[in-house]
C-alpha cells in the first residue's frame, strides 16, 4: 500500500516519500506549509489513491481535544428523565462520538484529517498524546475501553500559526510542503486546466511570481489564488500579451483581487507603480 499521488494531486518526491513512510511507521503525518498549498486536498487525495474512507476533523479555536473522542450529553438526559423518558436509563443513549471513536471503531482502515490542530489552544495536542499514541481511549461514563478496530492513517495540518508541543511533534512523522517551483506549478495549472493556452501560462506564472517576491506583502498569492486568477482570466479572455507587458508602472495585474486579499499590499503595489512612473519622467 503506496501513495504515487493522484490524476488530480501533483505530489513531489520527497512528499510522497513522507506519507509512505508515515504508513510505515504508523505515525500520525504533520503536514506544514502556507495557506493554499494544498495539506487538507493531501488527505482527500491519500484516501482516494487507497480507496480509503475519509474522515474530516476541522479545528476550531474553541475545539477541545475531547469533542475528538465523544461528548456526554448531560443537559438532554436531564431533561428527558423530567420528561420521563425511558432512554435516560441507557447513559449511551447521551453519548455522542466524535471523529476518533469514528475511526477507531470503523471496521476498515480509514485516512482521518486533524485540519488545522494550531487553531486550538496550545494543550490540545498535548491532550490527544495518548490516544494518538496507544490508539486507545476510555469512557467513563460507561465504563468502556475503545480500542482502534484498524490503525487510521492520520494526516493533521497546521499553518505554522503556534509552536505544538515537544512531546506530540515526537510522535509525528514530519513534512514541511515547499512552495511549488515554476516547473511544479506548471504541472498543477495542467492538473487544473488541461486546455489553457501555454503562452497564458507561461505569462501568468512570470506576474504570479513577481508580485511574490515583493518585499513587505503581508499575505503572499499562493497556489490556489493562482487557480482562481487563471479561471478568471480564460474567463474575460484576458490575452497573454496584457500580462506580457512588464511596464513597472502598471504593477497591479488585472483582475488582482484574485491573488491580492488586503487593502495594504494592493496600496504597496500602486506605490511602486506611482514611484516608477514618477522615476521614469
Amino acid at each position: 500500500m503506496r501513495f504515487e499521488g493522484t490524476d488530480q494531486y501533483v505530489a513531489t518526491d520527497d512528499l510522497r516519500m513522507a506519507v509512505n513512510a508515515a504508513i510505515t511507521l504508523q505515525r500520525p503525518l504533520l503536514v506544514k506549509g502556507e495557506p493554499g498549498t494544498g495539506k487538507t486536498m493531501l488527505a482527500e487525495e491519500i484516501a482516494a489513491a487507497l480507496g480509503k474512507p475519509l474522515l474530516r476533523w476541522h479545528i476550531k479555536s474553541t475545539t477541545k481535544a475531547q469533542q475528538g473522542l465523544y461528548e456526554y450529553d448531560a443537559v438532554s438526559r436531564l431533561r428527558d428523565s423530567q420528561l420521563g423518558d425511558d432512554r435516560v436509563h441507557d447513559i449511551a443513549n447521551y453519548i455522542k462520538k466524535g471523529m476518533l471513536w469514528e475511526a477507531f471503531g470503523s471496521d476498515e482502515q480509514v485516512v482521518l484529517l486533524i485540519d488545522e490542530i494550531d487553531k486550538a489552544d496550545i494543550e490540545f495536542p498535548n491532550d490527544l498524546l495518548v490516544e494518538l499514541d496507544k490508539m486507545e481511549f476510555f469512557v467513563y461514563e460507561t465504563g468502556e475501553r475503545i480500542q482502534a478496530k484498524q490503525r487510521p492513517i492520520i494526516i493533521i495540518t497546521s499553518n505554522n500559526e503556534k509552536e505544538l508541543p515537544d512531546a506530540f511533534l515526537r510522535r509525528c512523522f514530519f513534512h514541511y510542503i515547499q512552495f511549488p517551483d515554476k516547473q511544479t506549478m506548471e504541472q498543477i495549472v495542467e492538473v487544473h486546466f488541461p486546455q489553457i493556452e501555454a503562452r497564458l501560462v507561461q505569462q501568468a506564472l512570470e506576474v504570479f511570481f513577481q508580485v511574490r517576491e515583493v518585499n513587505g506583502l503581508k499575505k503572499k498569492p499562493s497556489t490556489s489564488e493562482l487557480i482562481d486568477w487563471l479561471k478568471l482570466l480564460m474567463a474575460d479572455n484576458i490575452p497573454p500579451e496584457v500580462l506580457a507587458d512588464r511596464d513597472p508602472t502598471k504593477a497591479i495585474p488585472p483582475l488582482y483581487g484574485a491573488l491580492l486579499k488586503n487593502e495594504q499590499d494592493v496600496h504597496m503595489l500602486e506605490r511602486l507603480a506611482f514611484m516608477a512612473r514618477r522615476e521614469s519622467r
